[in-house]
């Protein structure tokens, strides 16, 4: 196997097409289709099952893919080094964000990266926590903020702050009124969260198991935006952290109000895999990160407690 062929096997898996690996590797889709047969004849296995749909991954693929992401995100980065050595930086950096801190930082930490780095190549990636410890193991993300416990992960890890947790009502819920609920009152009414294994679920799971309440949860979601909507539409309760629903509850579209002490609070935590070799440009992106976290509290945006 050479870098080249598995390259071009990182690309069509993920893209999920020849011809679209094609424009984006700059490469013709025949050059592109003979390195994967000749890596399949290689490891003496088919790697994806051709139909009208696209390239989709056999297990032998999907095996090949999670063994060799990492060592090819690796790979470039090195060559990006050298190439920047004594100039400019540059290199490309894949950044993961739980959408409630996305929505906060997304674009302003993009315009930074644009104006301060010009020749860094950022890819934000949005999802929960667990989706974005998954691709930490594969090697296939650098940096992550998701939310901890950061001594709970196997990852290198760095706690930033602590997110305070409001209950998130729809309009005429009565919640803007109240200012202040009771976390026991609130675990008992109808609730809109994400799926297990994420991290806004486990912390209102323990919540609920401390004050022996069992959750009404009729709905999940695994996307804010339809989180949120579902919210909208009075179908239940949700917790958030307030930045994420700032402009919302400023269009009136929902209501917020604190949880009473002991309030629940979010650690925040940026993550990256282990013994992960870092480089220029991902230390450059972190420092950018750190600068708009104090910045957006420091402009009334975000209400985070940093570390």
């Amino acid at each position: 196997m050479d870098i080249r062929q598995l390259r071009t096997f990182s690309c069509v898996a993920e893209l999920g097409s020849l011809s679209k690996a094609s424009d984006t590797l700059r490469v013709a889709q025949p050059a592109l289709s003979r390195q994967i047969k000749l890596l399949e004849h290689e490891l003496r296995a088919e790697l994806f099952t051709r139909n009208g749909r696209g390239m989709v991954l056999t297990d032998a693929g999907r095996l090949l893919l999670a063994r060799t992401a990492g060592i090819v995100r690796q790979i470039d980065q090195v060559r990006d080094e050298i190439q920047s050595a004594g100039g400019p930086p540059s290199g490309r950096v894949v950044l993961g964000l739980v959408p409630t801190v996305s929505c906060v930082i997304s674009a302003r930490l993009a315009r930074r990266t644009v104006d301060k780095y010009p020749g860094i190549s950022l890819c934000i990636v949005e999802s929960y926590s667990g989706h974005l410890m998954e691709w930490l193991h594969r090697g296939e993300m650098d940096l992550a903020l998701i939310y901890g416990p950061s001594s709970d992960l196997h990852l290198s890890v760095q706690s930033l702050g602590r997110d305070p947790i409001v209950a998130v009502g729809p309009r005429g819920s009565g919640l803007s009124e109240k200012k202040q609920v009771d976390i026991g009152w609130l675990l008992r009414q109808r609730l809109v969260l994400p799926s297990h294994s994420h991290g806004l679920r486990a912390l209102i799971e323990q919540a609920a198991a401390k004050k022996k309440v069992k959750l009404d949860v009729k709905l999940e979601a695994d996307s804010f935006r339809v989180l949120t909507s579902l919210v909208e539409e009075g179908l239940g309760y949700t917790l958030l952290p307030p930045s994420s629903v700032r402009n919302e509850v400023a269009s009136g579209r929902l209501e917020t109000a604190a949880i009473s002490k002991p309030s629940p609070m979010r650690e925040l935590t940026l993550a990256a895999p282990i013994d992960h070799p870092g480089s220029t440009a991902i230390a450059l992106v972190t420092e950018l990160l750190r600068d708009e976290l104090i910045a957006c509290r420091e402009e009334g945006l975000w209400d985070i407690k940093l570390a």
